[in-house]
């Protein structure tokens, strides 16, 4: 019937119809524009949480008179923190409402800045308190950043809308992760803690614009019980089991990728270049403007066309593998550069993908759930990656290439045999 329809319509009348649709979905984000601009903040300052300590690391070490490893802690223990909290965070907001989850959660981060910031300043034996104050921070990473992703799925009913403004959400973290190195050498060039004490700054301007600028969908339905709720995610799992372990698996992956190519591009800029401050916090963004780039424009061209997505994935992990695979032949500092820089354009590439994916391919009410289910195996690789660099830079540099471009062509291999859009089991 629906087929006779549309075949009985004018085509201008078509064309028409099609047009106002367009308009209202594009109207829709343009009332919403100040609500996407706030969400967006919420990845941006948790990203500068993080990554804008990565140029400071090697100044940590030698004022607090402590090894690399545990410098690498210092990044590593948010992250472990959030990694647990962050299913439980998305369960919550599932059951309480996404802005009751997200605005405590953006305050005790702040609080975690400033006694990571204080003990830094004011203590003589500060390492032990300020991992105290970052594993504060992981836990209001854990309410805060996850829950965006769900968020934006409430907000919009068209899955265009979705896709485009999960696009934005990417493409505002991994601008954070531009920034960050940048900002973070300034900071530190003045005196090497200042960073913490920004950090408490930018969670206070985030929660003024979530509380008074963003209106979270009023839902007349009632919370599911826990046992029900369970028994949703049981099944979700049962029947999407295939594709959603496998996102979460690249998910992490690229990460880990990522944030041990941070840790070991700060320690070689540092120790065998004499790159120092905030000329190395440009240094360090040039892959990840590339890595924002490249998000902003996958954000944009995906829309729902979940195929497109798989492929795009695919590409971009396929591309991050190879170009880490070529640093086997130099290391040479522009060589390392470019190169680095096309892993930035292939992790930025997939990262949107795997977001609408999440959110397009899960049910409403358990979407809070599985989106920070897959935030907290993002966790594990930013986890995992500095450490695991930390180690390997005592060996032969090499190795870390290897492992990094193994861990990328196993995640492309995943990407490859594992998502498959058009089969019944994709349908969200």
């Amino acid at each position: 019937m629906e087929h006779i329809e549309h075949l009985s319509q004018n085509p201008k009348a078509a064309k028409k119809k099609q047009s106002a649709a367009g308009q209202k979905r594009s109207d829709e984000i343009s009332n919403q524009k100040w609500a996407i601009l706030s969400l967006s903040s919420i990845p941006l300052v948790m990203t500068l949480g993080n990554s804008m300590l990565i140029p400071v690391l090697p100044s940590m070490e030698s004022k607090l008179s402590i090894s690399s490893f545990q410098t690498s802690m210092i990044i590593t223990v948010y992250s472990i923190v959030a990694i647990f909290l962050i299913p439980v965070a998305g369960y919550l907001s599932d059951h309480i409402g996404r802005k009751k989850v997200i605005i405590p959660s953006l305050i005790i981060a702040g609080i975690g800045g400033l006694i990571s910031g204080f003990a830094a300043w004011k203590l003589d034996d500060a390492y032990w308190i300020i991992l105290a104050g970052r594993a504060l921070q992981g836990v209001g990473a854990a309410g805060a950043a996850p829950i965006v992703l769900p968020l934006v799925g409430d907000m919009f009913k068209n899955e265009d809308d979705v896709s485009c403004c999960l696009g934005l959400i990417e493409t505002s973290n991994t601008f954070g992760k531009v920034l960050s190195p940048i900002l973070g050498a300034f900071l530190a060039g003045f005196i090497w803690f200042i960073p913490f004490f920004s950090f408490p700054v930018f969670c206070a301007i985030s929660v003024l614009m979530i509380m008074f600028l963003v209106k979270s969908p009023k839902s007349t339905n009632k919370p599911i019980p826990f046992k029900e709720f369970f028994s949703n995610v049981k099944k979700t799992f049962t029947e999407k089991g295939r594709w959603l372990y496998a996102i979460f698996f690249i998910g992490g992956i690229l990460m880990l990728v990522l944030f041990g190519i941070l840790f070991y591009l700060s320690e070689i800029f540092e120790k065998e270049y004499g790159i120092k401050d905030i000329k190395k916090g440009f240094f360090l963004a040039l892959p990840l403007g590339a890595l924002c780039l490249s998000s902003f424009i996958s954000g944009k061209v995906i829309k729902k066309n979940k195929v497109l997505m798989k492929w795009i994935t695919f590409a971009g992990i396929l591309a991050t593998a190879l170009s880490i695979g070529a640093l086997w032949f130099s290391i040479k500092l522009w060589y390392m550069i470019t190169m680095f820089l096309i892993s930035g354009v292939g992790i930025g590439a997939g990262l949107p993908c795997l977001d609408a994916l999440i959110t397009e391919g899960v049910e409403k009410e358990e979407r809070g759930t599985i989106s920070s289910i897959y935030s907290s195996m993002r966790f594990i690789g930013v986890a995992a990656g500095p450490p695991i660099i930390a180690l390997l830079l005592k060996n032969a540099t090499h190795w870390i290439f290897i492992l990094l471009g193994s861990f990328s062509i196993i995640a492309a291999l995943v990407a490859l045999l594992a998502i498959k859009p058009q089969g019944q089991e994709q349908k969200g």
